[in-house]
């Protein structure tokens, strides 16, 4: 399955997904995941189980989806593209997803730190940010020294990590002001992609 349906061609499939995904948001504004079933979900969608399990495996596979293509959909609306080599782009990740936590922990149904759920949700922020950074990495220019899956790996969690900690830590600063420290912790791990330190040549540019 795409890390986004907005990857999906065939737009029945991308509308039916919509539908499900919509219907368990709306979902979560009144409930816990606990207390929604796949028949709660399907009848607010408007389609029948059959429809549902050709598309997920149960409703941990629809929560991921969903979190997971809300958070690429905000890349998406950013603009924001890895190519392995440009820092501002990697600053732009990691300001995205401190801004997606931010908003997914303020809502009616969103997760909270002790949420037997809350590690479907990282993972599925987590599967998003890999996949930006693996189409950068696999793009350059330069030899790996590293495959590119251990680096998306590696960098992907760290910075989720290090915006998970920012984010749970009583008066943390404003995000943009701990976007270039985590960045520089980052760079490193990017940089093993290719045996290079370019990208720490490069100033630094981030989104405010």
């Amino acid at each position: 399955m795409p890390i986004s349906d907005c990857e999906v061609r065939d737009p029945r499939i991308r509308r039916t997904r919509q539908l499900l995904q919509g219907a368990l948001r709306d979902l979560m504004q009144t409930k816990s995941l606990e207390e929604i079933s796949v028949q709660d979900i399907t009848e607010a969608a408007t389609l029948n189980r059959a429809t549902f399990y050709d598309h997920y495996t149960d409703k941990f596979g629809l929560l991921a989806a969903m979190v997971g293509g809300g958070f690429h959909k905000l890349l998406h609306e950013r603009n924001v593209t890895f190519d392995g080599t440009c820092p501002s782009a990697a600053s732009a990740i990691i300001l995205a997803t401190c801004d997606y936590l931010t908003q997914t922990h303020a809502s009616p149904g969103g997760c909270n730190r002790n949420s037997p759920f809350e590690p479907l949700m990282e993972a599925a922020v987590v599967s998003a940010i890999h996949h930006v950074l693996l189409q950068g990495i696999t793009v350059s220019d330069a030899g790996p020294h590293l495959s590119p899956e251990i680096v998306a790996t590696t960098a992907s969690w760290a910075i989720y990590g290090a915006v998970k900690e920012w984010f749970y830590t009583p008066n943390h600063p404003p995000a943009a002001e701990i976007v270039e420290p985590i960045l520089q912790l980052i760079l490193p791990i990017l940089e093993s992609a290719t045996g290079q330190s370019s990208l720490r040549q490069t100033r630094v540019l981030h989104t405010a």
